[in-house]
């Protein structure tokens, strides 16, 4: 399965470097005509949702077009993700994608689409860890102190996530693991809903993404312990990583991403990518994206393209490792 992994690699990130290649060959200078449709496969109130919004306010100044959201969550991100690769490939509907798109190859038995076939890279737009928050009323104030609760209460504790597959789930499993504690795991439908039931002390826990989780952690309604980033957040420089003393090695983050349709036109690729990541460079959008916790990127659909590829490998491990797996 590695070296298939890697042969997949190669071929898209060679499908990506053909966008710069035969750009200028292909040039549409007509677009865009019409509106973009960002495809958020997640309700409202989540870290890509709130991603999709920001850099779609943004690319609608740069590329002269109005530049929309349109949430349709559902089936691990498959529906939304399926919506897109099977889309008309004119760039007037493109995809947020994040880590289930690479964690589904391994998690699903049968999926209608292929993120490698399927689905071209446009940039690689924003990377941010997630938050260990708990609610306040469990006695705990560290992540040891988590550990050792969890190991003395073994399956009372749950764990939210935005559903199977997202990266707030994974970040939990790899706890799980690493710690080896017996937790409980709560699929919802999107960001939103778990931070609205870890508030409620419905859930023990939740590793949030920052921008849906933080605020309430700055209020005092939740009890942030730890990052799962291999770094400290300029967004709160207060609250250690999970790998600082608790659990070394410890690392997993989210991602955001832009894929368009696999057929669309390298030229039509080559001047979302430029466009998106001169949205991305916006002073503003990074001043908020910083408070947020939320790290820009913006690099080319190569570079995106390779990151896929170690994401593909790193993911395989951990589904394999876990024994996750959904018909």
């Amino acid at each position: 399965m590695i070296n298939q992994l890697r042969r997949t690699g190669l071929y898209l990130i060679a499908c990506a470097m053909g966008c710069f290649v035969t750009a200028l060959c292909q040039a549409d200078p007509a677009y865009p005509l019409r509106p973009i449709r960002f495809v958020v496969p997640y309700v409202p109130g989540g870290g890509v949702d709130f991603v999709g919004r920001q850099v779609a306010a943004k690319l609608s100044e740069t590329i002269g077009q109005l530049v929309f959201v349109e949430n349709r969550p559902g089936g691990g991100t498959n529906i939304g993700s399926e919506l897109v690769a099977h889309a008309p490939p004119d760039g007037y509907t493109l995809l947020v994608g994040g880590v289930p798109n690479t964690v589904n190859k391994f998690l699903f038995k049968k999926l209608s689409y292929d993120l490698v076939r399927d689905l071209a890279p446009v940039s690689l737009m924003t990377t941010a860890p997630n938050v260990l928050a708990v609610h306040p009323s469990l006695p705990v104030r560290s992540v040891a102190a988590l550990i050792a609760f969890a190991k003395s209460h073994p399956g009372q504790l749950s764990f939210a996530s935005a559903g199977v597959g997202s990266s707030n789930h994974l970040s939990g499993e790899l706890f799980r693991q690493m710690a080896r504690v017996s937790i409980l795991h709560v699929p919802y439908r999107g960001g939103g809903a778990a931070v609205t039931d870890l508030l409620s002390g419905q859930v023990s826990m939740y590793f949030g993404t920052m921008p849906s989780t933080l605020p309430h952690v700055n209020s005092g309604r939740l009890r942030a312990l730890a990052l799962t980033g291999a770094q400290r957040s300029r967004a709160a420089p207060q609250i250690e990583t999970l790998s600082e003393k608790a659990l070394p090695g410890y690392e997993q983050s989210a991602w955001h991403g832009l894929f368009a349709p696999a057929a669309t036109l390298p030229a039509v690729i080559t001047l979302l990518n430029a466009q998106v990541v001169r949205a991305l460079h916006n002073t503003e959008l990074i001043e908020h994206m910083t408070r947020q916790g939320v790290d820009i990127v913006g690099g080319s659909p190569v570079e995106f393209a390779q990151f896929i590829q170690k994401d593909l490998l790193k993911y395989e491990k951990l589904v394999s490792s876990s024994g996750m797996t959904i018909e």
